[in-house]
This record gives structure tokens, C-alpha cells and sequence, in this order.
């Protein structure tokens, strides 16, 4: 892939990253809590594809994405475990509260994860400047 162009989706998925975590306060203020979560994991997954798509590595299914980011990122200590256990975690509950009947998500198990997204994605944002 074209250097240049390669560069763009990159920074068109941190734009996107940044833009999703926007919407998952929107959710919170509004106490949407699937969809909060929903918009969280979103957050960290247009990360998470960015930095792949810097690094080459493509997959065009979700667990693809979270497959290479474990093996590549966390597995090498990259990126710390902590935040990989952070991003397999709202993989479940996007998971879950998308596709399983009665699973309702409430501040106690959301909350949590906001502050910790925002972290993630300033990380992730770091790593693909400093490469």
C-alpha cells in the first residue's frame, strides 16, 4: 500500500477513535449503558485498526483486529497486559450487549471503563507517533 495512503487511513482511524469516544460520553450523560459500552469498544477498536494498518497487518473480521493486536502488541509487551485485558473485555460486552437478548449494562460496570478508553487511546495514539 501507498505510503501516503496508508498514512491517511491511519489518521482517518485515530479521527474516527476520538470521534466514537465523543459519542460514548453522549451516552453516559444520557445513560445508555449498551450503547456507551458499544461506543467504547468502538473507541478502542478504530485505535487498535490504526495502529495495525501502520504496522501492515489487516484483518477484516473483528476478531482478526483483536487477534493480531493481542499477538503482535500485547503478547510483546508492547502494550502493557492490562490494556489488552481492557480491550478483549469490551470485545465481550460489545459482544454480548449487541447480540445476546436481556443483557442490560448499568454505570457500576461501565463507568469504570471510560477513563480507562480514554488512557488506551492516548496510548495507542503515542505508540503510532513515535514509530
Amino acid at each position: 500500500m501507498k505510503s501516503e495512503y496508508k498514512l491517511e487511513i491511519v489518521k482517518y482511524r485515530l479521527e474516527r477513535s476520538k470521534e466514537t469516544y465523543e459519542e460514548a460520553l453522549l451516552m453516559q450523560r444520557e445513560k445508555h449503558w449498551n450503547t456507551c459500552a458499544n461506543r467504547l469498544y468502538y473507541s478502542c477498536f478504530y485505535a487498535v485498526s490504526a495502529l495495525l494498518q501502520k504496522h501492515d497487518l489487516v484483518s477484516s473480521k473483528h476478531s482478526g483486529v483483536k487477534a493480531l493486536f493481542n499477538q503482535h502488541f500485547v503478547k510483546t509487551n508492547v502494550i502493557c497486559k492490562k490494556k489488552g485485558q481492557l480491550y478483549n473485555r469490551l470485545f465481550d460486552a460489545r459482544q454480548e450487549g449487541d447480540y445476546i437478548d436481556f443483557v442490560y449494562y448499568g454505570s457500576e460496570d461501565v463507568t469504570p471503563w471510560i477513563k480507562d478508553v480514554m488512557t488506551f487511546i492516548n496510548t495507542i495514539s503515542k505508540l503510532i507517533e513515535d514509530n
